[in-house]
Protein backbone atom coordinates (compact mmCIF):
# COMPACT_ATOMS: atom_id res chain seq x y z
CA UNK A 1 0.00 0.00 0.00
CA UNK A 2 1.56 3.47 -1.11
CA UNK A 3 -0.04 6.86 -0.29
CA UNK A 4 0.16 10.67 0.74
CA UNK A 5 -1.44 12.70 2.64
CA UNK A 6 -0.96 16.29 2.92
CA UNK A 7 0.14 18.53 5.77
CA UNK A 8 -0.08 21.70 6.45
CA UNK A 9 2.79 22.45 8.72
CA UNK A 10 6.52 22.55 8.21
CA UNK A 11 8.13 19.36 8.11
CA UNK A 12 9.41 19.72 11.32
CA UNK A 13 6.34 20.62 13.13
CA UNK A 14 4.63 17.47 11.32
CA UNK A 15 6.93 15.39 12.79
CA UNK A 16 6.09 17.13 16.39
CA UNK A 17 2.68 16.52 15.81
CA UNK A 18 3.23 12.90 14.38
CA UNK A 19 5.05 11.70 17.51
CA UNK A 20 2.78 13.40 19.76
CA UNK A 21 -0.08 11.49 18.18
CA UNK A 22 1.57 8.23 18.33
CA UNK A 23 2.71 9.14 22.12
CA UNK A 24 -1.34 10.05 22.83
CA UNK A 25 -2.03 6.73 20.94
CA UNK A 26 -0.03 4.21 23.25
CA UNK A 27 -2.69 3.73 25.85
CA UNK A 28 -5.61 3.36 22.94
CA UNK A 29 -3.67 0.94 20.83
CA UNK A 30 -2.77 -1.49 24.44
CA UNK A 31 -6.01 -1.21 25.36
CA UNK A 32 -7.39 -2.89 21.80
CA UNK A 33 -4.60 -5.38 21.98
CA UNK A 34 -2.40 -3.73 19.23
CA UNK A 35 1.73 -4.13 19.59
CA UNK A 36 4.09 -1.91 18.67
CA UNK A 37 7.04 -3.93 17.45
CA UNK A 38 8.97 -1.52 15.79
CA UNK A 39 9.00 1.86 16.71
CA UNK A 40 12.18 3.88 14.63
CA UNK A 41 12.96 7.15 13.24
CA UNK A 42 15.81 7.82 11.20
CA UNK A 43 15.55 11.62 10.11
CA UNK A 44 12.23 12.32 8.69
CA UNK A 45 11.34 8.88 8.09
CA UNK A 46 9.89 6.23 10.58
CA UNK A 47 10.30 2.46 10.40
CA UNK A 48 7.20 0.80 12.15
CA UNK A 49 5.72 -2.48 12.72
CA UNK A 50 2.38 -3.18 14.57
CA UNK A 51 0.54 -6.06 15.27
CA UNK A 52 -3.53 -6.49 15.17
CA UNK A 53 -5.78 -9.41 15.55
CA UNK A 54 -2.24 -11.69 15.36
CA UNK A 55 -1.22 -9.97 11.80
CA UNK A 56 1.61 -8.05 11.45
CA UNK A 57 1.88 -4.92 9.54
CA UNK A 58 5.22 -3.03 8.38
CA UNK A 59 5.96 -0.24 6.72
CA UNK A 60 7.52 3.60 6.41
CA UNK A 61 6.24 6.63 6.97
CA UNK A 62 7.85 9.72 5.49
CA UNK A 63 7.73 13.19 5.96
CA UNK A 64 8.32 15.70 3.38
CA UNK A 65 7.70 19.03 2.92
CA UNK A 66 3.83 19.05 1.48
CA UNK A 67 3.33 15.10 2.74
CA UNK A 68 3.35 12.20 5.06
CA UNK A 69 4.33 9.20 2.46
CA UNK A 70 3.00 5.96 3.36
CA UNK A 71 4.60 2.61 2.47
CA UNK A 72 3.25 -0.39 4.46
CA UNK A 73 2.35 -4.22 3.75
CA UNK A 74 -0.78 -5.11 4.55
CA UNK A 75 -1.63 -8.60 5.35
CA UNK A 76 -3.11 -10.26 2.30
CA UNK A 77 -6.99 -10.21 3.26
CA UNK A 78 -6.49 -6.61 4.65
CA UNK A 79 -5.76 -5.58 1.27
CA UNK A 80 -9.28 -5.54 -0.04
CA UNK A 81 -10.14 -2.60 2.67
CA UNK A 82 -6.84 -0.30 1.57
CA UNK A 83 -9.36 2.40 0.45
CA UNK A 84 -10.93 2.48 3.76
CA UNK A 85 -7.43 2.26 5.86
CA UNK A 86 -6.44 5.22 3.22
CA UNK A 87 -9.43 7.33 4.55
CA UNK A 88 -9.07 6.53 7.80
CA UNK A 89 -5.54 7.61 8.43
CA UNK A 90 -5.79 10.61 6.37
CA UNK A 91 -8.84 11.63 8.07
CA UNK A 92 -6.51 11.11 11.60
CA UNK A 93 -4.23 13.31 10.36
CA UNK A 94 -6.52 15.96 9.86
CA UNK A 95 -7.46 16.26 13.27
CA UNK A 96 -3.57 16.41 14.20
CA UNK A 97 -3.48 19.96 12.15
Amino acid sequence: MHFKVPHKSTKFRAGQKLRDAITHARPMAKENNVTIDEEKWEGNTLHFAITLQGKQITGTLVIDDKDFIIDAKLPFLWRLFEGKIERTIAEQVKTMQ
